[in-house]
């Protein structure tokens, strides 16, 4: 048993955001339908790798399975009338419809709130856009990089100081964050509209996710409206909050926040003498002083490598990380034992390697258990589902309204 099994969800969604919420209510056991236009969701086959095993090599779009693992795709033509019409019988049985259109293209394929409440009066109707849908920018398109990194101030504080580049955020890490808080949002409105037998509408965006992250500073920013200034590692607040590389080359990270940690740190890294220098015997002279203290740590950790260094902080209760690269990850001990990085059976091609979402329940099955279907692969047995007959399947196919995998 999974924890929504007997849960149907409609997905009109692309790209990356609304379909990793999607997956993740895949893995809990939903059945989720996704349904595409007959062009198909514009993130198929953009990123196809070989996949390397003991047999010969065979391409597959990872980055797209990862979203789409465990649905049952649909192809539909939503700009004819009979699409709609399909889409609408899909929804009347449905528990819940999510997608990412802006409210101009729901108007239009008549799936707003207001249309489907008539559908299905029972039903959570769930958006995620990338600045919500109401406000000067609710028809602005949005990806992860605009809408949640650059707009929402991240790109601005992960600057290596004031003039530093703004940096390229890797992949869709805006996209599935937000994806994970449409979940809790359809989650919640699930929950309620079974309790109240009424719809439930709920929405999220990039935007005001990527905020929620930065919350802490948010708080205090919402009430002085000071710019918050980037520092660079020499003009950090504290050398025990900083990132420092090994003799091995490698870089690892320590945050350690008290003000009292500067003595137990010094000591352990060879620079006990600063405690007696009037120039770091308090945190606001350290502070003054932050260049020249920096050096002298600087030195005193290339002197010894990370697994040294991680031996000696562990054995003194000192908070720190590898800063480690995704091949470093992907055979992390600690990965493999909380299984970050399950297998999926293809069927085709054997087993592969995703990624799991960051919910685990003890006892119950969470695990995604199906790769992500082909384009129309579901189309007639859906429609078969929803009592359309074999005639009318075959009719809305020659006419270009519905098409199915070949």
């Amino acid at each position: 048993m999974k924890p929504l099994d007997n849960v149907r969800v409609i997905a009109i969604d692309s790209w990356m955001a609304a379909p990793s919420a999607a997956a993740v209510l895949a893995d809990l056991g939903a059945d989720v339908i996704k349904v595409e236009p007959l062009g198909g969701d514009p993130m198929r086959n953009s990123s196809r790798t070989p996949k390397i095993d003991d047999g010969p090599a065979k391409e597959y779009d990872y980055q797209f399975d990862v979203d789409n693992r465990g649905k049952r795709s649909i192809a539909v033509n939503l700009a004819d009338a009979a699409g709609t019409e399909i889409v609408h019988r899909l929804i009347s049985g449905a528990d819940i419809f999510m997608c990412n259109l802006l409210q101009g293209r729901q108007e239009r394929f008549k799936v707003t709130p207001d249309d489907l409440r008539v559908v299905n009066p029972k039903l959570v109707h769930a958006t995620l856009t990338g600045y919500g849908t109401v406000g000067p920018d609710a028809d602005r398109p949005g990806y992860d990089v605009t809408a949640f990194f650059g707009r929402s101030g991240l790109t601005h504080i992960m600057k290596d100081g004031e003039d530093g580049i703004p940096p390229m955020p890797s992949s869709a890490q805006g996209d599935h964050t937000t994806g994970l808080a449409l979940v809790g949002g359809i989650l919640a409105a699930l929950r309620l509209a079974e309790r109240t037998g009424e719809m439930q509408v709920v929405e999220t965006s990039l935007f005001e996710a990527a905020v929620w992250t930065q919350a802490s500073a948010y708080s205090v920013t919402a009430q002085d409206g000071a710019p918050f200034r980037p520092r660079s590692r020499e003009y950090s607040l504290s050398p025990t909050m900083n990132r420092y590389r090994c003799s091995d080359g490698e870089w690892m990270v320590v945050n350690m926040p008290r003000i009292d940690d500067f003595d137990r740190m010094a000591a352990l890294v060879g620079c006990e003498d600063m405690l007696e220098d009037e120039r770091f015997n308090s945190f606001r002279n350290r502070f003054r002083n932050m260049p020249e203290l920096m050096a002298r740590w600087d030195e005193a950790i290339a002197a010894k490598s990370r697994a040294e260094w991680g031996e000696i902080f562990d054995k003194h209760g000192i908070v720190w990380g590898p800063v480690s690269g995704y091949d470093d990850v992907v055979k992390d001990p600690q990965a493999a034992a909380i299984g970050l990085f399950p297998s999926i059976d293809s069927g085709e091609f054997g087993d592969y390697r995703t990624v799991a979402s960051p919910i685990r329940m003890t006892g119950v099955e969470t695990d995604p258990t199906a790769p992500a279907p082909s384009l129309g692969q579901h189309t007639r047995e859906v429609l078969t589902e929803a009592g359309i007959d074999r005639a009318t399947i075959a009719e809305l196919l020659d006419q270009g309204v519905v098409s199915e995998a070949t």
